[in-house]
């Protein structure tokens, strides 16, 4: 046990030595607390750019020229004269029916005519006897009257007997099936052998013309209406010439290489889907196209001479869903702004209202920051790796 007087130096020194670190504490920071550091924040400053606006349509290519070979008359195929998935020209001999029954009918009306034309000969000689002898009492009048209308009647049997000849003709024509345009035909549905019956239902094959071609495209009647509208109000103007161009994203998303041009917009607009047909014509010179495919069309719609774009990762959205933006003042004090947002346009929203040139827009440490107090600003440098600043600025470089 410690004596009643050594425990009482032990609490005495015990005493000083804490008078002393509290006198410690209480000098340093120069009588004060040290400051907290300002949040950093990374800022895009907002400036007026030339855009083009432009919206992605799903579309469906389609021929410009569609034939279905039919044959015209029923019989034997005897020949196939083209190779499946090549092009033909308008004109080209595609398929031969058996001609016999069709030669045969020639024949015989082609015989037909000739026998009446030869009956004509002798009716007309005995209406021109009667002629003159009608005239001196030597024919009655009723003889004279049966013998030119005689003559009446062979003319019409060779005009009738022309036409079956040149019924006969087609139909012997029409066993040799030839290609009515110029295009790529598909597979055959029938082979040498088979019985063709006169405008059947299946056809013998199909051509299309593949170059150019169509992509039929489906636009919203309200997105007609909003564009109208901005060209009206001025926000956007019309491209021209430009407008008209059109370009074209395959199925597996790559560009194609050719350029489109816009033909028509349909009048009518579908009461299902509230949407129109707009039609556009591409080059297809190496058929990369073919009719049936899925395809986006990016079409053109008008320019904005000063468009204001903001990063997308600057932008949120409040409890209510309307997008709202982060941005620091002249003072270096963040503010809460309400912004109008048109479309997206790559990684940036087309702002229509609540930004303007020279608004600094935070982009990074927006977790660090919040409305009403100051922040550090640094310049956001695009294509860095997130969460790093580089390039300071304290004040924004344009006044608005």
């Amino acid at each position: 046990m410690l004596s009643e007087g050594r425990q009482k130096a032990i609490w005495s020194v015990g005493l000083v030595i804490v008078f002393l670190a509290l006198a410690g504490c209480g000098k340093s920071g120069h009588g004060g607390p040290p400051k907290a550091a300002l949040p950093e924040a990374a800022v895009v400053v907002i400036r007026p750019e030339r855009v083009a606006i432009t919206t992605e349509l799903p579309g469906r290519t389609t021929s410009q020229l569609v034939a279905e070979v039919r044959p015209q008359v029923s019989g034997i195929v005897k020949k196939r004269l083209f190779q499946e998935g090549t092009d033909v020209k308008a004109g080209e001999l595609l398929y031969e029916i058996d001609p016999a029954m069709y030669e045969a009918a020639y024949a015989s009306a082609s015989a037909v005519l000739a026998r009446a034309e030869a009956n004509v000969i002798a009716i007309r000689s005995r209406m021109e006897r009667y002629k003159d002898l009608v005239t001196i009492d030597a024919v009655s009048k009723q003889d004279y009257d049966d013998a030119a209308s005689a003559l009446q009647q062979a003319i019409a049997d060779i005009a009738a007997n022309k036409a079956a000849q040149e019924t006969a003709r087609i139909n012997l024509a029409y066993t040799r099936v030839t290609s009515p345009i110029t295009g790529r035909i598909g597979r055959s549905t029938v082979t040498v052998g088979a019985l063709a019956t006169a405008n059947q239902v299946v056809p013998f094959a199909t051509i299309q013309q593949l170059d150019p071609i169509f992509v039929d495209v489906t636009q919203s009647s309200a997105n007609l209406l909003k564009l109208k509208r901005n060209l009206a109000a001025g926000l956007m103007e019309d491209g021209g010439r430009e407008s008209a161009r059109v370009r074209l994203l395959l199925e597996d998303g790559t560009p194609y290489p050719f350029e489109g041009r816009l033909n028509f917009s349909d009048i009518t607009v579908d009461q299902t889907t509230g949407s129109f047909i707009v039609r556009i014509t591409f080059p297809n010179p190496k058929h990369v196209l073919l009719p049936g495919m899925y395809v986006r069309a990016l079409v053109q719609e008008g320019v904005v001479e000063r468009a204001i774009l903001a990063p997308q990762q600057g932008v949120s959205r409040d409890r209510k869903g309307n997008p709202v933006a982060l941005l620091v003042g002249r003072d270096d004090k963040v503010e809460q702004r309400m912004i109008t947002v048109d479309r997206a346009i790559g990684d940036k929203w087309l702002v229509t209202s609540g930004l303007a040139p020279g608004d600094r827009v935070i982009v990074e440490g927006v977790q660090k920051v919040r409305p009403g107090a100051q922040a550090k600003v640094v310049l956001f440098e695009t294509g860095r790796n997130e969460g790093t600043a580089a390039g300071k600025t304290d004040r924004p470089p344009a006044a608005r």
